[in-house]
């Protein structure tokens, strides 16, 4: 085994790897912004803007809405610094799922999931300008429906982490050291559960580089995106275009 893949193996060994006091990354972790384990009805202080959200068998589950024509989005009102967010998602039938921060104006960053391929990016901040989505990684994947997967993303100045289980990637732009907003879910089709949600504040980890040089280097790992699904019925044939309004 590779030193740097030895170092990439030994940050992810322990089923603990996203507790706050595990081994950080770009991010150590720090007081608590927001904690739910998504097991109520939702409602305040989540704002709903697309798409159904309930309570199914005492987890938050998010549902594309055929008549929206766009994909189910939720949010919370909070304004972000430097910070981590942690929580777990398991598909039920949905297409795909995203965890999404916006800027103050138009949209930032995401972890972009689906059952076949995650992708850690920069978002398009413009959309009907010049400005382009910045893909830092595609991993492919194999995520079975029914089954529970840990998400984490960390923003510390100008650079992000995203983690997907075992999979992790990182990339940095300077949109990222404006005022980060409304951290929410999305996603196309039907359904996609969430639980166990954590937001912290975030400093910088002292030994960032040494992690870094771990991880593949931005636009190293970009896997070609999976083809859409082929195929009539409910939603079938707009998850493309849902899962981009919805962003």
């Amino acid at each position: 085994m590779k030193p740097s893949n030895l170092l990439f193996s030994l940050l992810l060994a322990s089923p603990g790897a996203f507790a706050a006091d595990a081994q950080p990354l770009l991010a150590v972790p720090g007081k608590v912004i927001y904690e739910s384990k998504l097991d109520t009805a939702p409602g305040a202080p989540w704002k709903t803007a697309k798409g159904k959200w309930e309570l199914v068998e005492g987890v938050l589950r998010g549902s594309e809405l055929a008549e929206d024509k766009h994909g189910a989005v939720t949010r919370l009102p909070n304004q972000l610094q430097d910070f981590v967010v942690e929580y777990e998602f398991k598909f039920e039938g949905g297409k795909s799922t995203s965890l999404s921060i916006n800027a103050v104006k138009d949209h930032m960053a995401r972890i972009s999931i689906t059952p076949k391929s995650i992708a850690i990016q920069r978002d398009d901040n413009d959309h009907e300008g010049p400005d382009k989505a910045v893909v830092f990684a595609r991993f492919p994947a194999e995520l079975v429906p029914g089954t529970w997967h840990k998400v984490r993303l960390e923003m510390v100045g100008d650079t992000l982490v995203g983690q997907v289980d075992d999979l992790i990637a990182w990339g940095s732009d300077p949109l990222f050291k404006t005022t980060k907003a409304a951290p929410g879910f999305t996603v196309a089709g039907q359904s996609v559960d969430f639980r166990n949600l954590t937001i912290r504040e975030a400093t910088l980890n002292p030994g960032w580089e040494t992690a870094k040089a771990a991880l593949p280097k931005p636009g190293e790992k970009v896997a070609p995106a999976p083809a859409a699904a082929k195929g009539k019925g409910k939603g079938k044939g707009k998850a493309t275009a849902a899962k981009k309004k919805a962003e």
